[in-house]
């Protein structure tokens, strides 16, 4: 069973520049992540998707990455060790780059 949540706006400092980190920009994070197939129907017997949006801020609100790569390992590293996941696959995306709709980075976990 996968779980899905696209296009989750994060503030966030992270960047290669200075002015990038100081003035922060929203993130774009879309995550899918694989659970077991819930035997009932009740919030409890899969992963709620609010624990995965505050997961996501709480990891991007705690430091400043200069790399998306290591925003969206950050993220998925999390999410595997704080819910009961079989996978995890983040994407981070900055829109708005000038010269490309976005740019992003990817990452899978087990």
């Amino acid at each position: 069973m996968i779980v899905e949540v696209h296009a989750l706006e994060v503030f966030g400092r992270h960047g290669v520049s200075e002015s990038e980190r100081r003035d922060g920009q929203t993130f774009l994070f879309d995550v899918e992540v694989e659970v077991d197939e819930p035997q009932d129907d009740s919030i409890d017997a899969t992963v709620d998707y609010r624990a995965v949006r505050d997961l996501v801020r709480q990891v991007s609100d705690a430091r400043t990455y200069v790399l998306l790569e290591k925003l969206a390992v950050a993220v998925a590293d999390a999410l595997m060790a704080d819910l009961p996941l079989r996978s995890a696959h983040v994407r981070v995306r900055k829109p708005g780059v000038s010269w490309a709709e976005w740019t992003g980075a990817t990452v899978e976990r087990p």
